[in-house]
């Protein structure tokens, strides 16, 4: 029984042995039907690596040629099936624009997209991945809107809307918490929080960037020279209006009216101060 085991394990071993020398035969020394053949052969056993090395040397030669509508979707699957997505999604994209009447154009019009969204890295790093794939998604559900692949498509979409929504939200309150630090931050924040509310309506974030805005106005305010305040007050004001009014029952509320009544004593301070400077300069003048 252990040798017919020794034996079955030599001959697996054998034709490994076999297989690759095979391989690097014809990727080293092989004609390109020799090596698009063996391409073929890799990647249908799944060995997608060794598959892209030889698409990757045959594609000169089958440019132009109707075999290479074939190696490109071949290529593109490959990549995907060894976590190259952003190359994955590039030629899956590639492959729509290059053969529009092919048949797997609405798969790699979806690929393309998927990959993008599985290359999209966390929220806090570069979105360029994720613009990509959304603009992929909208694309796709713009063109295919009766595909079998729809309401996959819409989620994904609703997902990665929500990671762009999340990473500007955490811009905006970066520059408010660093404000302390440089007073130039508490304009960024407000900024960018009009940004996130004007880009992205509707936007789960929308109550506490609300939030979040009002207390950037309402801490500029109290850092800012008297000269200063009086139209910094009003912003402010008019920030914890916006808020009542789309959340008027908001968790925040209560806070928001304490710095709202903060807000109106320093008012009333400012506008004393002021009328005062105006009665001296008047006394003075006389």
């Amino acid at each position: 029984m252990q040798k017919i085991k020794n034996l079955a394990y030599l001959f697996v071993l054998s034709l490994l042995l076999f297989s690759c020398g095979e391989y690097q035969k014809v990727l080293n020394k092989g004609t390109s039907e020799e090596q698009y053949k063996m391409a073929v052969k890799m990647y249908e056993s799944q060995k997608y690596s060794k598959a892209l090395r030889l698409f990757e040397k045959v594609t000169p030669t089958y440019r132009g040629k109707p075999q290479m509508e074939r190696i490109q979707f071949m290529v593109a699957q490959s990549n995907f099936n060894v976590k190259n997505y952003a190359q994955a999604a590039y030629y899956y994209d590639r492959f729509t624009k290059s053969y529009p009447k092919s048949s797997k154009k609405e798969e790699a019009a979806f690929l393309s997209a998927y990959s993008y969204k599985l290359a999209s890295p966390r929220f806090s790093i570069d979105p360029t991945d994720t613009n990509k794939a959304l603009e992929s998604f909208q694309s796709f559900i713009n063109t295919y809107p009766d595909s079998d692949k729809i309401a996959e498509a819409n989620k994904y979409y609703s997902e990665l809307r929500t990671k762009l929504e999340r990473k500007y939200f955490e811009i905006a309150k970066t520059y408010y918490r660093t404000a302390d630090y440089d007073l130039r931050n508490y304009k960024a924040s407000i900024q960018a929080f009009d940004n996130l509310l004007e880009d992205f309506l509707g936007t789960k974030f929308k109550e506490e960037a609300l939030y979040y805005r009002l207390k950037a106005a309402h801490d500029f305010v109290l850092k800012s020279t008297d000269r200063r305040k009086p139209e910094r007050i009003e912003a402010a004001m008019k920030a914890y209006q916006r808020l009542k009014k789309s959340f008027p029952e908001s968790q925040f509320m209560e806070d928001s009216d304490k710095m709202v009544a903060t807000l109106e004593a320093e008012k009333i301070r400012v506008e004393a101060l002021i009328a005062k400077q105006k009665e001296l300069q008047n006394i003075q003048k006389k």
